[in-house]
């Protein structure tokens, strides 16, 4: 690590163009981690800059720098320095100097990254870091790696306007030999939670497991990220049931684990998905800030999100130009009572149909980001289905215990295994589809499933409306995997699935759909691209010395009238 500076930077916040395009006086947010208590700065070569004082987390120091002053539709290098000393970029770096780019340009103009201009968003998920390894990584080349790697070879290519990391930022549950190493070294393996992270200080070596590559760090640094939890951000299957859950408090380690989740979450994830003007009237950033050592306040935040899932509200909303994000947690907030399972509690989902659905007049497309597919491989959609039917005892206690056994061992905890939850967002996308407002494209950005897949649903609608599924990053992928999805989505896997959904006494899907490209298995980023009210897809997969190749193109343009 670098003297005083530990960890990133990572550009996160990035303000854009309201959707008329009209000019702002942009705002961005940097994140680092210090080797004590520091004032950072952010100091940009046209002049514009910023600075934070560090606050404390269980013995880390960190700080989120505001930059101000920036001018729209410029790219400007940056460095950090911590009390006055230059500390990024790192003296007699290969790698070009760090960049914040601002979106910007007069209305009707065609400038990359403005109101009207074109947007890329690239996505995935699913990055097992492993930087342990020796020699050739066990889960083959790293498509975030592999990206870095291209841009730093030439900064003049195009590049994202932003990255969404969509779940397993970090396996806290599947650490690599090289962080099971370090874990022997601090406590005996053979007390649980054995050769997984048990506390806090253990969360944080696996962001610098997974951050600290050269090259993936200076991409981090230069390309603005958002980001969301999935399971293995804490551990497989969380909060997969209410049975598992109540197993998971039985244990001695797990509330540990729990808490130092979400902080370690809260500290390296969230905060930077978060704009100035909502980091100014977030009370516990406040109170992190105003004291010597903010350890205790999130910890009590992080209890009450355990206590009370329904407090804490982990989804977000992004506006760039004329297209909206809206990032949703599929996760923390889950009601797990077998008889009124939902994906997100009754609060969150009201306010993510509100942000679904205000201002369409302004959109030109609206993506949906959830770690978990939507719309998955029919013979899987189904099989879920049934498991929660059984689950809930439509076949009687016996099967209810053999469904939940199934559930855990099998994954089975997609939107179709909360029933309600699924009928809801298909719903949902149906209205953000239809009428003379409605986006052009409504699409929602998924992974998690190790493999990526473009599927579109039959619904009554004006926009294309699209799953886009990309994963993993950087994970193994079984040979029996992948055969498993090929079947989930052959006619042979459909069949079986009605017959399970039968068996479950389920009736039909409120939606049938079709595969329109895919599957495709391997280390892969999805990017697409939107300028004015058309789409386009690109895959890329990862392949051999940290290169990207092309394997999938496609492109929707707006629907006849629109």
């Amino acid at each position: 690590m670098d003297a005083g500076l530990r960890l990133g930077p990572l550009l996160r916040y990035v303000e854009w163009p309201d959707a008329t395009g009209a000019a702002r006086h942009p705002a961005a947010t940097v994140w680092i981690e210090a080797d004590g208590p520091r004032t950072a700065e952010v100091r940009c070569a046209d002049g514009a800059g910023g600075r934070a004082r560090t606050f404390a987390i269980a013995g880390h120091h960190y700080a989120l720098v505001p930059v101000t002053g920036l001018t729209p539709g410029t790219t400007t290098a940056y460095e950090v320095l911590l009390d006055g000393r230059p500390v990024w970029p790192p003296p007699d770096s290969p790698l070009p100097p760090s960049t914040l780019t601002t979106p910007g340009g007069p209305p009707g103009g065609t400038g990359t990254g403005g109101a009207h201009g074109p947007l890329r968003v690239t996505f995935g998920s699913c990055r097992w870091a492993a930087t342990g390894a020796v020699g050739r990584s066990p889960a083959g080349p790293d498509a975030l790696g592999a990206l870095a790697a291209r841009l730093a070879a030439d900064p003049a290519a195009e590049r994202p306007d932003v990255l969404l990391l969509l779940g397993d930022q970090v396996y806290a549950d599947k650490p690599s030999e090289a962080t099971r190493r370090w874990l022997a070294g601090r406590r005996d393996l053979a007390e649980p939670p054995g050769a997984q992270v048990a506390d806090y200080e253990e969360y944080t070596r696996l962001y610098y497991e997974s951050w600290l590559d050269p090259e993936v760090r200076w991409l981090l640094s230069t390309v603005p990220s958002m980001m969301i939890f999935d399971d293995h951000d804490v551990i497989d299957d969380w909060n997969t049931s209410a049975a598992w859950l109540s197993e998971m408090r039985t244990t001695p380690w797990w509330r540990e684990r729990l808490l130092s989740g979400l902080m370690a979450y809260w500290v390296h994830q969230h905060l930077g998905n978060l704009s100035p003007a909502e980091l100014a009237v977030d009370p516990l950033y406040a109170r992190v800030r105003a004291v010597p050592d903010g350890t205790a306040a999130l910890r009590r935040f992080a209890a009450e999100a355990d206590a009370d899932p329904a407090r804490i509200r982990w989804s977000y909303r992004r506006d760039l130009g004329r297209t909206r994000l809206v990032m949703v947690d599929t996760r923390a907030g889950r009601v797990l009572d077998e008889q009124k399972r939902a994906m997100l509690g009754e609060e969150d989902a009201r306010w993510v149909g509100e942000q679904a659905l205000e201002g369409r007049a302004d959109r030109d497309h609206l993506l949906i980001g959830s770690s978990l597919p939507w719309l998955l491989p029919p013979l899987v959609h189904d099989a879920e289905r049934w498991n929660a039917a059984l689950c809930r005892s439509e076949r009687g206690e016996r099967w209810a215990r053999a469904g939940e056994s199934l559930r855990r061992h099998s994954d089975l905890e997609h939107w179709a295994a909360f029933p309600e939850s699924f009928a809801w967002l298909t719903r949902l996308l149906a209205d953000a589809a239809q009428g003379p407002d409605a986006p052009a494209t409504v699409s929602v950005l998924s992974g998690d499933v190790h493999h990526g897949y473009v599927a579109e649903p039959d619904l009554p609608a004006d926009s294309r409306v699209l799953q886009l599924t990309c994963s993993p990053v950087h994970q193994r992928i079984p040979y029996a995997l992948r055969l498993g999805f090929r079947f989930g989505w052959s006619r042979a896997g459909r069949r079986l699935g009605r017959a399970l959904a039968r068996h479950g006494r389920v009736g039909a899907s409120e939606t049938d759909w079709v595969k329109t490209g895919g599957p495709w298995f391997g280390n892969q980023l999805m990017t697409l691209t939107l300028h004015g009210r058309t789409a386009r897809l690109r895959l890329e997969r990862a392949r051999g010395d940290r290169e990207l190749v092309t394997v999938h193109e496609r492109a929707w343009g707006a629907r006849s009238g629109h």
